[in-house]
């Protein structure tokens, strides 16, 4: 039978709704585990990391500042979900990265949904602005980005918390080591809350 996680897959894969992507849609079995119990939601595919890789998160600068992240919060990417806002990647008229449009995060803001929906997951984590507008976009909520390092609050049937985007220019409007906090109070909650047990590594 196939699960629910591999049909949403299978549909990303053939959308074509937003022209002149980078790429194509990074959604597929790289992002992680199907029973992950926490899922992070970036901004979308970078032109030097998913855009090349496939893979989110990886291959560039913001890719290794997640890492050292994850690790703050003594998470492992093995354990986690991961997507974006935007699954392909939105390139200016000179071909560098730049933030997605309002229409291309509605234009994905269905399978933000059903992906969350798919894996279940016990906590979401929105990484930016832009991530945390399109967890909106499937159920409102009281949560902005001065909320970063506050612990999760009730979304959607499950917990949703909020940090700065992993990229470098976040640290215009929030330190390296008060990001690194962030996590490190992310990672508390999520033993505190009991999802320790076969997402956290010794």
């Amino acid at each position: 039978m196939v699960r629910e996680i591999d049909t949403v897959f299978s549909r990303a894969a053939g959308c074509r709704a937003c022209p002149g992507m980078g790429c194509r849609p990074v959604l597929g079995a790289a992002n992680g585990g199907a029973s992950a119990r926490v899922l992070f939601v970036g901004e979308a595919p970078g032109r030097f990391g998913a855009g090349v890789t496939g893979v989110p998160f990886s291959g560039d600068v913001a890719g290794a500042r997640f890492e050292r992240l994850l690790g703050a919060a003594g998470l492992d990417r093995r354990d986690v979900f991961i997507t974006n806002a935007v699954l392909c990647l939105p390139l200016d008229a000179k071909g560098r990265n730049r933030t997605p449009r309002t229409s291309e995060v509605r234009n994905c803001s269905a399978f933000l949904s059903e992906t969350i929906a798919a894996i279940s997951p016990e906590l979401v984590v929105a990484m930016g602005r832009v991530a945390l507008d399109a967890v909106r976009r499937i159920e409102p909520v009281a949560l902005d980005l001065k909320d970063a390092g506050r612990n999760p609050m009730r979304w959607n049937g499950r917990q949703l918390a909020v940090v700065y985007h992993p990229g470098a220019r976040s640290q215009v409007f929030r330190s390296w080591d008060q990001q690194t906090g962030d996590w490190v109070q992310l990672g508390r909650w999520i033993v505190e809350a009991g999802l320790n047990a076969g997402t956290l590594r010794a």
